[in-house]
């Protein structure tokens, strides 16, 4: 699976058949993924704690199988609450471009400032 070419759904899918084959259900309710959005992002963060912020000093293999575990949670979520993915992360940003208009990007601002 690539990301130019899987599908949310398909993820989602995916993740729902793995979840149903283990019979695990009725432990995926909408505050135990919740939690286990949490605990595996902070296990991500573990990462980057105490190192330079230089994307050469991360071990990226580690990286990206807690950040699949991070995703994986949240589909298992989205599936838990039949939440859309791609219409609740469409409608967020519609509503980040109002609360974060370009005019106010640092961009703009250096433009402003005459720095750009």
């Amino acid at each position: 699976m690539m990301d130019q070419d899987t599908t949310v759904a398909a993820l989602k899918t995916a993740i729902a058949d793995f979840a149903a084959a283990r019979e695990w259900q009725p432990f995926h309710s909408g505050k135990n993924l919740a939690m286990s959005i949490a605990i595996e992002a902070a296990e991500l963060m573990e990462h980057f704690q105490w190192s330079p912020p230089a994307a050469e000093t991360v071990d990226k293999a580690a990286v990206a199988e807690e950040l699949a575990d991070v995703l994986m949670y949240a589909l298992a979520f989205a599936n838990s609450l039949e939440i859309d993915v791609a219409a609740a992360i469409k409608a967020k940003l519609a509503k980040n471009e109002i609360r974060f208009p370009v005019s106010a990007g640092i961009a703009s601002l250096k433009k402003k400032e005459g720095k750009a």
